[in-house]
């Protein structure tokens, strides 16, 4: 698949990516590609990320691609449902463990728990060994709950522009592989 071939729908996670963001990058650069943006950034709440997330997938015109970071993985997932579209396929970076009590804000954990069940397109899970919204062992459960790619993105905290994650090369070359295979 090309981009020209896809509806991308970048989904950022609590507060938004900014503009020195790779999805933010992403976005520019991605052709079509359009953000799910929401009404409360800062005060997420499931059932109306997940209706905003449902409503740009079921308003496509062709095959949804995702690009989702953080608690935009757990807003997708939580999301499909509500699909009356096809989904081609799912690029997921840094999910949170949602099911972690201690998970500051307390109400991301409304996001959860994750469902267990195979998705029902391709995806791949982009996690770090230090994140510290989600210890690495809990994101490879979650892909192989999901039937998942997994990849170890190494010591890269929560792969956000905060921990040095702008441009994100090598993500933008997992995606476009990613990208061709679907």
């Amino acid at each position: 698949m090309k981009v020209k071939d896809a509806d991308i729908l970048i989904v950022p996670g609590y507060t938004n990516s900014g503009p020195e963001h790779w999805q933010s990058r992403w976005q520019a650069r991605l052709s079509t590609a359009r953000r799910v943006e929401q009404a409360e950034w800062s005060k997420p709440v499931r059932e109306d990320w997940t209706a905003e997330v449902a409503k740009a997938v079921n308003e496509a015109e062709k095959p949804v691609v995702f690009i989702a970071h953080s608690l935009g993985v757990s807003t997708v997932v939580q999301a499909i449902p509500q699909f009356r579209k096809p989904v081609a396929g799912a690029f997921f970076v840094a999910p949170p463990d949602v099911a972690n009590p201690s998970i500051r804000p307390r109400h991301l954990m409304t996001f959860g728990p994750y469902p267990r069940e195979p998705l029902p397109f391709p995806s791949i899970v982009v996690s770090s060994s230090n994140d510290p919204f989600c210890p690495i062992e809990v994101a490879e459960d979650i892909a192989a709950a999901w039937g998942s790619l997994f990849i170890h993105a190494g010591e890269a905290e929560h792969i956000n522009a905060e921990a040095g994650y702008g441009p994100w090369p090598e993500g933008t070359m997992a995606f476009a592989n990613f990208l061709t295979k679907l």
